[in-house]
């Protein structure tokens, strides 16, 4: 039995991806602009997203639908940490703390967890897939704009233990086709991918203002008055 739940997941959220990319934060980035304060801000708030959503993944790993797709090498809280120590120092942890938006998007991963588990593939979906298409484009953007020696705080693109993501791609989503949710399951699968796409907005929505201050208001404004189908989404599409 086939679900068809990659391809429904991707079709029912291309609105939603559009809006992502086009929030002014994302949309100075993908055009080189990238506010170092905000950018670790937006590290830190990864942190914590990512802990919960893999220590969720790591309680359910024998769930009949999440054991399918628990893949410990797609794991970012360790590269995430190489990431903070770099821009925060050795007690990064006394530094940082989770945004009101990102404290929102860890709630809502653990109220999933503990109510509809196979709702965690909504979240899964949303963050990997993303890492994996847009990863090394935005890799190449930070270190850029920031000025970053190779390795230095742009650990949470690099995925050591996956030599070809592109294949690594192609059978995630074979795994999600191949998957046995019935109609149901899947609509609420792509409602909860949608809601994931929001949080993620809200979180690089909190972003803007240090960035606004950063360049001011005329190159923000510059930057992002024209909407556009973004980068990355043309790479999760391949």
């Amino acid at each position: 039995m086939s679900s068809n739940l990659a391809s429904k997941l991707r079709e029912g959220t291309k609105k939603s991806h559009s809006m992502a990319e086009n929030t002014g934060f994302v949309a100075c980035f993908l055009k080189g602009t990238v506010e170092p304060t905000s950018y670790r801000k937006l590290v830190a708030n990864l942190y914590f997203v990512y802990s919960a959503m893999e220590e969720e993944m790591q309680r359910h790993r024998e769930h009949p639908l999440l054991s399918h797709l628990y893949f410990p090498e797609l794991n970012r809280k360790a590269s995430l940490e190489k990431d903070l120590t770099y821009y925060f120092g050795s007690n990064w942890r006394d530094q940082v703390a989770p945004s009101t938006a990102a404290q929102d998007y860890v709630a809502r991963i653990r109220e999933v967890s503990n109510e509809s588990p196979e709702l965690l593939i909504s979240h899964l979906y949303t963050r990997y897939l993303g890492d994996l298409s847009g990863g090394q484009i935005l890799k190449k953007i930070a270190q850029n704009a920031m000025n970053l020696s190779e390795g230095q705080g742009t650990n949470f693109y690099e995925f050591e233990q996956i030599p070809d993501e592109k294949a690594f791609k192609v059978m995630y989503r074979d795994r999600l086709d191949s998957l046995p949710v019935d109609e149901a399951t899947a609509d609420r699968i792509v409602d909860e991918a949608n809601a994931a796409f929001g949080m993620n907005m809200s979180m690089f929505k909190e972003l803007e203002g240090n960035l606004i201050k950063a360049i001011g208001i005329q190159l923000f404004n510059l930057l992002t008055r024209r909407t556009r189908r973004g980068s990355t989404e043309l790479a999760t599409a391949e």
